[in-house]
């Protein structure tokens, strides 16, 4: 899990992800979105993909990427019980009156 918070913490990283979740995209196309070089993509695609955050399949000379949303959801849900997110707020113990 210490790979998936890595690989989320980079704001570009997030954008990749934002960007597959309306459909798969060649490693190209998702160039076009970002000002950065090939080789600065590829290193954050490598961390997506050591993460398990993403999917690469080749397809002819081109990397077809998924976005992995089970290991998404998985970590979402980790964070969201560590947090205790929807539980209850503790009650306050009573305070004692002095009558």
């Amino acid at each position: 899990m210490t790979d998936v918070w890595r690989a989320l913490s980079h704001p570009l990283r997030r954008d990749v992800l934002k960007l597959l979740r309306t459909g798969a995209l060649t490693a190209g196309e998702l160039g076009e979105h970002f000002d950065c070089s090939g080789a600065t993509l590829s290193t954050h695609l490598k961390a997506l993909r050591e993460a398990d955050l993403v999917s690469v399949e080749p397809d002819g000379t081109k990397r077809v990427y998924r976005i992995n949303l089970s290991v998404a959801e998985e970590a979402l849900t980790g964070l969201l019980q560590f947090l205790k997110v929807g539980e209850d707020e503790p009650q306050a113990a009573p305070e004692e009156s002095s009558t």
